[in-house]
């Protein structure tokens, strides 16, 4: 003997579409686990959520109601369905119960506890008679008639109006998920695409399981962008029945590079010279992020802090790409360990005290 849906949900086979989603709203308020604790409110609970997907669905009500469990799922009509005087079984067509009864129960109230949401635990329990103590049904939510008295505007407007399977409130969207990208300075200056290998959650056709997929993401990255520039995907994030997927955000973030350091567009190289180079005048070779070389002499005395600024060979501007910054050398004295005591003589005789 197959499942008596409508026995489940304590309706007649003459119900209609509201009673359907009433007799759904109350079965399921009273058999749902976070409440009832009883043995078997569960798989009670699951039989409840299959009644409804079934009842509430137009195909899937006809053929049950010709041909029973049997027919519906797969099994084909009654004993010479293949006849004529319309007797035929329902063909190819077969179900199975694939839904998540907790979704379903998402779906039609908008949250996994509704009657604790909006009433705060009011009884801290369900009441056996739920036709009465069922605030949706005591309030004129009943089968897509529309809000009625006694709610508070603010409930009102968070509520997108209870009706069939997609009946939900107003979803809200997740918080941006925020990924770093490392960039190096050779790709800041550049510019290029990077692709970003994401995993995520995917609702399925159905609109109620959910599958994990992998997406590549192109990020294009533009020349001269600075550490800190945010690029923003929106919606790429986990989708589930009851949220709006977040956007994923990269956030770039300078790679540290084995010669140079960054100043904004600027890049700074850091030549070490020799105290008698810094006293007596030096060549320096500066290289740059193309791979080339450039000679920097100096005559002078080098100071400490002392920087020769090259124009146009650093990072462009990020808002005039066409435009470079500059490489900035910046010298660094090795100062000797020791010094034999002819040198201490020869150094005292020429370098002034003062």
């Amino acid at each position: 003997m197959g499942k008596d849906y409508y026995d489940i949900l304590g309706i007649q086979k003459d119900a209609s579409e509201d009673d359907i989603k009433k007799a759904y709203r109350k079965q399921a308020l009273r058999y749902h686990p976070d409440k009832n604790k009883s043995p078997g409110a569960e798989d009670k609970f699951k039989e409840i959520a299959e009644a409804y997907d079934v009842l509430s669905d137009p195909k899937k009500k006809d053929i049950y109601d010709r041909f029973g469990e049997e027919g519906l799922k797969g099994g084909g009509g009654p004993p010479g369905g293949g006849g004529g005087g319309g007797g035929g079984g329902p063909g190819n067509f077969s179900y199975s119960f694939q839904g998540d009864p907790h979704v379903i129960f998402e779906e039609f109230f908008g949250g996994r506890n509704p009657f604790g949401q909006f009433f705060g635990g009011r009884n801290g329990g369900l009441d056996e008679d739920m036709d009465t103590n069922d605030p949706f049904t005591r309030f004129g939510m009943g089968g897509g008639s529309g809000m009625g008295g006694g709610f508070p505007s603010s409930f009102s407007s968070g509520m997108g109006g209870l009706g069939g399977h997609g009946s939900v409130v107003k979803k809200q969207q997740d918080p941006p998920v925020v990924h770093d990208l490392q960039v190096t300075l050779e790709e800041v200056l550049a510019g290029g695409t990077k692709k970003m290998k994401i995993s995520r959650k995917r609702l399925n056709p159905d609109g109620r399981t959910i599958r994990r997929e992998d997406k590549i993401l192109e990020v294009q990255i533009k020349k001269g962008w600075k550490e800190g520039t945010k690029i923003t995907f929106p919606k790429e994030g986990d989708e589930t029945p009851t949220n709006i997927p977040a956007d994923v955000v990269f956030v770039l973030k300078d790679k540290p590079h084995p010669v140079f350091r960054r100043d904004g567009s600027d890049i700074i190289y850091p030549a070490k010279i020799s105290l008698r180079d810094a006293l007596c005048g030096s060549t320096v070779s500066a290289p740059t992020l193309e791979g080339r070389t450039l000679s920097v002499s100096t005559t002078d005395v080098v100071q400490p802090g002392t920087k020769r600024r090259i124009s146009g060979e650093g990072l462009p501007y990020p808002k005039r790409p066409e435009r470079r910054g500059d490489l900035i050398v910046e010298y660094e004295v090795r100062f000797p360990e020791r010094l034999s005591q002819s040198a201490r003589d020869t150094i005292a005789q020429v370098l002034p005290r003062s």
